[in-house]
C-alpha cells in the first residue's frame, strides 16, 4: 500500500518519521534488533529517542554492521549502472537468484535497494555519548563485508553490558543460523528483564 511513496535516502528523515510513528508504542519497556542497514538504523534510532525523550532500549542487538565512524565499504553501490548493482546483489547473497533472474519484479525493487544502499553510503556519523543500554553484537564468520575489528569497535558506543558472537554463516547469516541467533537473543532478553532497574519507561 506504500509502494508509492518515494524511499527515504537519508538517514536523518526516516529516524525522524521512524521516531514520530513508533513513539507512541514505548510506554512500556522494548529492545531493538537490527541487521546491517537496520542496525544502523536501531543505534540512530535509540539515540534520538534518548536525545529526545530520555528513553533507550531495555537491549540493543546489532547484527553484521560495523561501528560508526566506520564508512559502509560495500561495492554494491547505490548509483553503480543497474547491471553492475544487479551484479553486485548477486555476489552479496542476501537477494533470492529466482527475484533476481524476473525483470520486471526487479524494475520495482532497483529503485528500492538502491535508496536503502544510498542511506547507509551517504550517513555521516556525529559523535556523541555512548549509550548506556547494553549492546549485543553479533555476525557470521564468513561475512566478507564487515571485519571482527569493526563489530568490535561498537564496544565503546555503551557504557552498558557489552558482547560479541559470532556465528555459522555470511552476511546473512540470520537466516541460516537464525534458530542458534533467536535463541542467544532470547536468552539475553531474559537476563536482562529479569535483572532489577529503575521504571524509566512511564508515559510521557
Amino acid at each position: 500500500m506504500r509502494a508509492s511513496e518515494p524511499p527515504f535516502t537519508r538517514l536523518a528523515p526516516l529516524i525522524e518519521s521512524l521516531t514520530h510513528a513508533l513513539r507512541p508504542f514505548l510506554d512500556k519497556p522494548f529492545a531493538l534488533f537490527g541487521h546491517s542497514m537496520g542496525g544502523l538504523i536501531s543505534f540512530e534510532f535509540t539515540r534520538e529517542l534518548r536525545r529526545r525523550f530520555g528513553l533507550q532500549p531495555e537491549a540493543l542487538f546489532l547484527a553484521g554492521r560495523q561501528a560508526p565512524p566506520i564508512q559502509d565499504r560495500t561495492t554494491a553501490r547505490y548509483d553503480l549502472p543497474e547491471p553492475q548493482f544487479i551484479e553486485e546483489l548477486r555476489r552479496l547473497n542476501g537477494t533470492p537468484p529466482e527475484i533476481l533472474e524476473q525483470p520486471e519484479l526487479m524494475r520495482l525493487l532497483v529503485p528500492l535497494l538502491r535508496a536503502d544502499f544510498e542511506v547507509c553510503q551517504t550517513y555521516v556519523y556525529e559523535s556523541g555519548p555512548p549509550l548506556d543500554c547494553p549492546m549485543f553484537v553479533f555476525s557470521g564468520f564468513e561475512d566478507d563485508e564487515v571485519s571482527y575489528e569493526e563489530l568490535e569497535s561498537w564496544r565503546p558506543h555503551t557504557t552498558g553490558t557489552f558482547s560479541l558472537r559470532m556465528l555459522p554463516g555470511d552476511h546473512f547469516f540470520i537466516r541460516t543460523s537464525q534458530s542458534q541467533l533467536l535463541e542467544m537473543i532470547s536468552e539475553e532478553l531474559r537476563q536482562v528483564l529479569n535483572k532489577p532497574h529503575e521504571n524509566q519507561y512511564a508515559t510521557l
